[in-house]
């Protein structure tokens, strides 16, 4: 890990990353798009659920697909499917601890909404220690881990990828990270999507605690 004490700058993903309990987040968010789906295309909860998955897998996002397919009104969907009650989030003191006292850029990378993000964030009392948020209208729509988000990213953070400590959840969102020259750590989970691919060579690191892997970071900076 001694490679990791000359980084500058801490890019995270938001859902799943700087926070774990993803069921009890978007499991709301999933049950809102496939609402939504069925309202919009008029068609049965069943068979909502049938095309949200699908496109999830197909283009990324459920919303890429919505977009490619039915031509759906982006910022519509994304404000009716992040009106989640996110009252039971506890503030994470462990994780704010080490991003206060740790000597380094920190961004978001998200393929969710900046409000969603700022609703997390604040909601886990640590809004206020990151620089930015890069969501998926910044991208153009374009969802993680395509060139073009990341590229778009990189461009308004005006980082260099060689710099950067990339987390995600999602071990598939870091092949371009890596590409690019990002060290790379994956969240280790069990979630059939987080996990597929995180056998692939592109994930330098492969972590269980966010709060403890920044300690570390830390620990090492101080030295």
């Amino acid at each position: 890990m001694n490679e990791l004490k000359n980084k500058e700058n801490l890019l995270l993903d938001l859902d799943g990353t700087v926070y774990q309990d993803l069921d009890a987040v978007f499991g709301q968010v999933s049950k809102l798009m496939t609402k939504y789906i069925s309202e919009k295309l008029k068609v049965d909860l069943i068979k909502a659920k049938e095309l949200q998955t699908k496109y999830f897998y197909e283009h990324s996002t459920s919303l890429n697909g919505l977009m490619v397919h039915h031509d759906i009104p982006p910022e519509e969907f994304l404000k009716y499917v992040h009106d989640i009650d996110l009252s039971f989030m506890k503030k994470d003191q462990v994780l704010r601890e080490q991003l206060e006292n740790l000597d380094m850029r920190k961004l978001i990378f998200t393929n969710g909404s900046t409000d969603h993000a700022k609703n997390v964030l604040s909601h886990l009392g640590i809004e206020d220690l990151f620089e930015g948020i890069f969501d998926i209208k910044d991208a153009g729509y374009t969802p993680k881990p395509e060139a073009k988000a990341f590229d778009l990213m990189v461009k308004k953070f005006g980082i260099d990828p060689n710099n950067t400590i990339y987390v995600e959840d999602i071990a598939k969102n870091l092949s371009i990270g890596k590409e690019r020259g990002c060290t790379t750590v994956w969240l280790i989970n069990d979630e059939q999507w987080g996990k597929m691919e995180s056998d692939k060579d592109y994930i330098d690191y492969k972590i269980e605690n966010l709060s403890l892997f920044l300690k570390k970071i830390r620990l090492l900076k101080e030295q």
